[in-house]
C-alpha cells in the first residue's frame, strides 16, 4: 500500500473541499499538481475548488458552528483528544508526506506532526480553562462578570513551510473555543491538507459531531480572496509574506473583522565574546539550515562581537561543510530541497544582490546539479544596513555581521523591519538581562542560549513590526478565537444607574 493510500488520498481527487456530507465532487475546477521538490516530479493531482464550492463550504461551516457553539467546552475537548490519538497513529505516515511534498527532512516532518499532537493535548486542557472574570459592581445587590463566547467560522490560510502544524495551532484551539474552521492550505502542499482533513472527517463521523473542520483548495484569487472579504468569517488567521499580510489586514479591517497575522521574520542571533560556542554553533546551524532556511523563524543574521568574529566564522564554515544535502526521506540527510524553482530563483537573485553590495561569500552559493531544487547553504560576511540584509529571503543564506558592544549589537539587531524571533548567546548575566529588557530585543520571541527556531507550543507564538503582531498557540492566545461579553445581573429589586446618576422616579405610573 502506498503512502497516499495509507492516508486515504486517492491519486486523483475529484474535488478537494468539504461539504455537509464529506468530500464534494468537483469537475469544473482547474487541475493542481503536487510536486515532489526533491525530484521535480508530480506526486498527484487535485481538482481545485470553484466559487460555487466555496459557497457550499462556508454554508456548511456556518451551520456546523451554530450547533457546535452549544456543545460544552469539555466535550469539545474530548473531540480534540480523539484527533490527537489519530495523529499519534498516523504520525509516521503524515510526517513522511510532509517531507515528500514540502521537502523538509523526515525528522522535521515527524516533529511537525508531534507539534500537532502537543497543541491538541494543550487544547484539551484548555477546554476546562476558558476562564472569565468576576468584578465588584458599584451598585448594591448587582453581580458583574465577564464571559467568553465562540466567535464563529474561522478562516485559516497557511503557508507551504509548515503544511500541517500551523493549521493545528489555529483549528484545534478554535475547536475547543466553540468555533468551526475553514482551511485554505498552500497550493504547494495540497496533499498534506487532504490527509489531515481525512483524519478530521473520520473522527467527526465516529463522534457524531457536525463538520466543524472544513477544507477548500483553490487559487488565492478564486477562493482565498473571497474568504478574506467574507463578513461571515469574523476572523482570518494568515501565515505568509508581509506584503500579502498587509493586503489581507487592510481588507479584513475595512469590514471590521479580526486578523491573526504571522508574517515575515529576519531573525538574528547575537554571539557575545564569552559565548559558549558548543551551544551557539549547533543552534545557528539548525536555525539557518533547518527546513533549508524556509522557516519564518530561520536564523538570517548572526551578530558577532568583533573579537570573536573569526573564531565563530571558522567554526560555522566547518559545521556547514558537514551538512549532508539530499533526499529528505533519507535518515542521514540534514537539508532537503527548496520548495520549487521560484525559491531557487530567489536564492540566486539574493546572491547577485549580495555581490553587488560587495559581500564576501564565505561558504556555499551554488545550485546543486541534478533533479530537484537543491542549493548549498551559504554564509556571507555582510553589513546590517544593506538592503538585501534588511529583507527576508526564504532560503539558506546566513549573514555574519560584526558589532562592538552590547548597545551596538542591540541597535543592529532591532534595525530591521521584522520582529519575530531573536536570541543571544552569552554567559554574562547583565548582557542577557539587557537583551530581554524593554531596551533590548524588539521581537515577539527572545531567547538566551537557545536558537531562534523551534518554538514550544506552551508560549504564544508571533512577532511585532512587519511580522504582523499576531499570536498563536499558548498563553492566552485562545482569546483571539472568542468574543468577550460583560454581564451585569440586578437582584436588588430597584433600578439604579451607574455613576450615581438619577433620571427621575418612574416607579409608579402617574
Amino acid at each position: 500500500m502506498s503512502l497516499l493510500d495509507k492516508l486515504g488520498i486517492k491519486e486523483i481527487n475529484s474535488g478537494a473541499c468539504t461539504g455537509p456530507d464529506g468530500w464534494l465532487s468537483t469537475e469544473g475546477g482547474k487541475i493542481l499538481e503536487s510536486v515532489n521538490p526533491a525530484t521535480g516530479k508530480v506526486i498527484a493531482t487535485v481538482h481545485q475548488c470553484s466559487e460555487d464550492d466555496y459557497e457550499t463550504v462556508i454554508k456548511t461551516s456556518t451551520e456546523a458552528f451554530k450547533e457546535w457553539r452549544m456543545v460544552p467546552a469539555p466535550v469539545r475537548g474530548q473531540l480534540v483528544r480523539k484527533i490527537a490519538d489519530r495523529l499519534r497513529d498516523q504520525k509516521d505516515y503524515l510526517g513522511s508526506l510532509v517531507s515528500l511534498e514540502m521537502g523538509k527532512i523526515k525528522q522535521e516532518g515527524d516533529g511537525e506532526v508531534q507539534e500537532m499532537i502537543d497543541i491538541a493535548d494543550f487544547a484539551v486542557g484548555l477546554s476546562r480553562q476558558l476562564y472569565g472574570l468576576s468584578m465588584h459592581s458599584e451598585r448594591p445587590m448587582h453581580r458583574m462578570y465577564e464571559q467568553w463566547h465562540p466567535l464563529g467560522p474561522v478562516g485559516v490560510i497557511t503557508a507551504f513551510n509548515f503544511p500541517v502544524a500551523v493549521w493545528s495551532w489555529n483549528a484545534l484551539i478554535a475547536a475547543v473555543c466553540g468555533d468551526s474552521t475553514i482551511w485554505k492550505p498552500s497550493s504547494s502542499t495540497p496533499l498534506c491538507g487532504i490527509a489531515v482533513q481525512n483524519i478530521c472527517n473520520d473522527v467527526l463521523a465516529d463522534s457524531g459531531h457536525p463538520p466543524i473542520f472544513g477544507l477548500i483548495i483553490g487559487s488565492g484569487r478564486t477562493v482565498g480572496d473571497r474568504m478574506v472579504r467574507d463578513s461571515r468569517v469574523p476572523l482570518i488567521s494568515f501565515t505568509g509574506s508581509t506584503p500579502m499580510g498587509k493586503s489581507i489586514g487592510g481588507i479584513v479591517g475595512e469590514r471590521l473583522g479580526s486578523t491573526i497575522l504571522e508574517l515575515g521574520g529576519n531573525n538574528a542571533i547575537i554571539v557575545d565574546e564569552d559565548a559558549d560556542l558548543s551551544l551557539a554553533i549547533p543552534a545557528i546551524l539548525f536555525g539557518a539550515v533547518g527546513t533549508a532556511g524556509q522557516r519564518c523563524t530561520s536564523t538570517r543574521r548572526v551578530l558577532i562581537q568583533k573579537n570573536a568574529f573569526d573564531k565563530v566564522a571558522d567554526a560555522l564554515k566547518s559545521a556547514y561543510g558537514q551538512v549532508s544535502i539530499g533526499d529528505p526521506l533519507e535518515e542521514d540527510t540534514l537539508m532537503g530541497p527548496l520548495v520549487n524553482q521560484g525559491a531557487v530563483d530567489d536564492y540566486l537573485a539574493a546572491l547577485d544582490r549580495i555581490r553587488e553590495h560587495g559581500g564576501e561569500i564565505l561558504f556555499g552559493s551554488n545550485v546543486k546539479e541534478g533533479s530537484g531544487y537543491f542549493v548549498e547553504p551559504t554564509i556571507v560576511k555582510a553589513e546590517n544596513s544593506w538592503e538585501i540584509v534588511q529583507e527576508e529571503t526564504f532560503a539558506p543564506i546566513l549573514y555574519l555581521i560584526e558589532y562592538d558592544d552590547i548597545e551596538d549589537a542591540i541597535e543592529k539587531h532591532n534595525a530591521v523591519p521584522q520582529g519575530l524571533s531573536s536570541s543571544m548567546f552569552t554567559n554574562n548575566i547583565i548582557s542577557a538581562e539587557t537583551f530581554l529588557s524593554p531596551a533590548g530585543s524588539d521581537c515577539g520571541i527572545a531567547n538566551i542560549n537557545i536558537g531562534t527556531s523551534g518554538a514550544e507550543i506552551g508560549g504564544a507564538f508571533g512577532g511585532e513590526k512587519e511580522t504582523g503582531g499576531g499570536r498563536e498557540s499558548g498563553s492566552d492566545a485562545w482569546k483571539a478565537y472568542m468574543r468577550r461579553q460583560t454581564n451585569t445581573i440586578n437582584w436588588s429589586g430597584r433600578m439604579e444607574l451607574a455613576q450615581g446618576i438619577s433620571f427621575g422616579d418612574f416607579s409608579e405610573s402617574k
